[in-house]
């Protein structure tokens, strides 16, 4: 049984179990079947009958192995024990307590106990029977892992998966219409490593990255060749490979961004110029002589004109001209064989071709709409991008004509896209929230002509792109629905809750489920608890992790964090400063919805920090346990994680971020809004709460899962049922497979 598998069907909510002789059979279960169950129960999941009976077959050591992996998944054997024993009660140590404490460390006092990482700690001051460490440095001397299981109120079910569902998944993913997020990412590179590529249609230029490396590694560098379409998919595939992202995120963002990770409050441990020149050296590039002779031969077979490859080379031209000598292309030019390498070459450097985008500008500063439109017309992407910007230049009508006549061109995603950002885009006065490659998330004013418009035309704008975008999504509908044969659909009402995922590119793998951004989760309970781990693996170091929230009152806000362990309907667990040896460590904050109710609080974001030098540490764990029963915090040592009440997890698996707003809770609706929103600064007070709300809005104007599959059943005519007894069924179990999702995204 491979582990890697296992896991990949963990986050669908499944079990992957290779082909079984006898599965049908509806035997007796076994001891050891029955002990597996109820060990899954309580870690908060149950099987499927089909699965069940699939299990009953499987041998005991390969039945362990199951219960393993999923022990390993949810991290039941790390370190999960806090700062504080009890800490739902708390201590009353206050600044004073560290200032006393302070002062008799500098001063090397005698009076006191000496703790084992070589403070002292005053008399009364710090109840030092309450703390599993050193209250003072927060360093942990005492480790447990889960002391509590089964206190959820209800149980996730997991599925039979065997070589149809996973090859189904597989194809899924290589054919997603949109971007793949980190679990997908993830997931796809294990499918890639473990079984054959089929033959599918691939849709996204991230996911060509992983299948091109996947090649690479195989030695199967010519059959690459084939996904090569343009020079800068060249250029993305290197970048990928040295950094890691599948985006180009060009070096100078990555220097600046290592730099301001590496700032520090206090100015004696800021390392931002140490960091930024160390990022420089890592990001030089060196190659070995079959790199370079694998990168000579995809650019001499590129179909493209060497024009047009050094028009879309031109916008990453000083990546490009780095990548040249790196790469050695000068020298492989003069071979034989490599003609139209040398002919790229000579172009390149001469500037012998014409920008295009640069003609597009030149028209419109022209103000000559005609050859603007003419230019767009072109490149119907590019069209599609700038629509908003033209409309308020050229004027409304004028522009839309010329778009109509692309706009069948465009891929789903894009034309979705449009009806979704119009009402932000054209709203005088508001600011709107933009997430730039590698940056944090921002905001930035409207657009200038924006002011020009009176508000009623502007509203007509919005309404004229929605309309459009409606009529070219229902029309492809309907074009794909004829002689289908379906009479009637069902849509599980929380299908209408989760907003489709176009430009979430989420960094963070969910390795218990996935859910698309913008997700609520409802809150069954009066209580919701906040966990953050971190350190798994590493040797015990000082690495600062910081789980905090902010609290938005009626007419003020408050934060619950390390420096402020009780707030209002809110407690913490203590600050943690470092990790024990390869275990990791843990921080809570309990929230109390009814306190938070009782005050008016409007929401509360959960957020993450690295307080110490550099990004958040990898494969930290955040997320938030929920249940209709009262959940236990352990007085013996202070674990308060129960796997089977964790509602929502995510890891973080390669970032370069300082901080992470995971979640919101809504507190009168009394959900929590899945998200990702990154920010800068090492304490949760660098956030900027209008950046929430604007993410919020912007998840709220998104087409849901539910209202696209609304207009697919009125294009087709398809009547909607109350019950899943329909020719056409979609529940939440199938949105969990999220790239199967953007299936609905036709015509690209």
């Amino acid at each position: 049984m491979k582990k890697d598998l296992l896991k990949v069907s963990i986050r669908q909510h499944a079990i992957y179990l290779p082909a079984i002789e006898g599965t049908e059979k509806r035997e007796a279960l076994t001891s050891t079947t029955v002990t597996l169950v109820a060990q899954l129960r309580k870690v908060g999941y149950s099987l499927s009958e089909e699965l069940l009976h699939a299990v009953n077959q499987l041998y005991p050591a390969q039945q362990v192995e199951i219960l393993q992996v999923m022990k390993e998944v949810l991290g039941v054997s790390l370190n999960w024990a806090p700062l504080v024993k009890g800490w739902d009660t708390p201590t009353g140590e206050t600044r004073l307590d560290h200032w006393i404490t302070w002062l008799a460390n500098m001063f090397n006092s005698k009076k006191g106990v000496k703790l084992s990482c070589g403070h002292v700690i005053p008399d009364n001051t710090f109840p030092l029977e309450r703390y599993n460490g050193c209250p003072f440095c927060g360093t942990p001397f005492e480790t447990a892992s889960t002391e509590y299981f089964g206190q959820a109120s209800k149980l996730k079910v997991l599925e039979l998966w065997q070589e149809k569902e996973l090859n189904v998944f597989f194809a899924d993913l290589l054919e997603s219409r949109t971007a793949l997020d980190a679990t997908q990412a993830d997931s796809l590179k294990i499918l890639l490593a473990e079984l054959p590529l089929p033959a599918v249609g691939i849709k996204m230029k991230e996911t060509l990255m992983l299948v091109i490396d996947t090649l690479v590694e195989q030695d199967r560098t010519q059959e690459a060749q084939i996904y090569f379409s343009a020079p800068n998919d060249i250029l993305r595939y290197l970048w990928y490979k040295k950094t890691g992202f599948l985006q180009i995120i060009e070096p100078k963002a990555l220097i600046r961004k290592a730099g301001r990770n590496n700032a520090h409050l206090c100015n004696a441990l800021d390392k931002s110029r140490s960091a930024a020149q160390a990022k420089r050296e890592e990001l030089k590039l060196k190659y070995t002589r079959r790199e370079c002779k694998m990168v000579a031969l995809w650019l001499n077979n590129l179909a493209m004109t060497p024009e047009k490859s050094c028009e879309m080379m031109h916008p990453k031209r000083e990546m490009w001209v780095r990548m040249i000598r790196a790469l050695r292309l000068a020298e492989y030019a003069r071979k034989p064989g490599f003609e139209n390498l040398k002919e790229l070459m000579d172009v390149f450097y001469c500037q012998a071709y014409t920008v295009w985008q640069g003609e597009v500008e030149r028209s419109r500063l022209k103000a000559d709409a005609a050859q603007t439109f003419a230019l767009l017309k072109q490149r119907p992407g590019m069209f599609a991008r700038s629509l908003f910007a033209n409309m308020l230049w050229f004027g409304p009508e004028e522009t839309l004509t010329a778009f109509k006549e692309v706009v069948h061109l465009l891929p789903a995603r894009l034309v979705v896209t449009l009806g979704m950002y119009a009402e932000s885009y054209f709203e005088q006065g508001h600011k709107r929230m933009v997430k730039p490659l590698g940056g944090n998330a921002l905001l930035i004013e409207p657009h200038y002509l924006v002011s020009l418009y009176m508000e009623d035309q502007l509203k007509e704008m919005v309404k004229e792109v929605q309309d459009l975008c409606k009529e070219v999504v229902a029309a492809r509908f309907a074009n794909a629905g004829a002689g289908s044969g379906s009479a009637s659909m069902y849509i599980d009402p929380m299908l209408f809750h989760i907003p489709l995922s176009i430009g979430d590119r989420s960094e963070t793998v969910q390795d218990t489920s996935c859910a698309l951004q913008g997700t609520r989760f409802p809150v069954e309970g009066d209580k919701v608890r906040l966990f953050m781990q971190w350190g798994k693996g590493l040797p015990a170091q000082h690495l600062d992790m910081d789980l905090s929230c902010h609290i938005a009152l009626p007419s003020t806000t408050e934060v619950c964090s390390y420096f402020n362990l009780k707030a209002i309907g809110a407690k913490h667990s203590g600050d943690i400063r470092s990790i024990p040896d390869k275990k990791g460590t843990a921080e809570y904050i309990e929230l109390d919805l009814n306190e938070l109710d009782r005050v008016g609080a409007q929401y509360v974001a959960f957020t993450c920090n690295a307080y110490s030098n550099g990004a958040i540490s990898p494969n930290l764990v955040v997320g938030w346990m929920n249940s209709a029963y009262p959940m236990k915090i352990s007085e013996r040592n202070g674990v308060a994680y129960d796997p089977s009440c964790v509602q929502h997890q995510v890891r973080v698996s390669q970032s370069v971020q300082k901080g992470l707003v995971f979640g919101v809770l809504k507190v009168k609706e009394r959900e929590v809004v899945w998200l990702e929103i990154p920010f800068g600064g090492q304490t949760v007070l660098s956030l900027d709460t209008q950046t929430i709300e604007k993410y919020l809005d912007k998840l709220e104007a998104k087409t849901t899962v539910g209202e696209l599959l609304a207009i697919k059943a009125q294009a087709q005519g398809l009547k909607l049922a109350d019950t899943p007894e329909a020719d056409e069924v979609y529940t939440r179990e199938w949105a969990l497979n999220t790239a199967a999702v953007t299936k609905l995204l036709l015509g690209d």
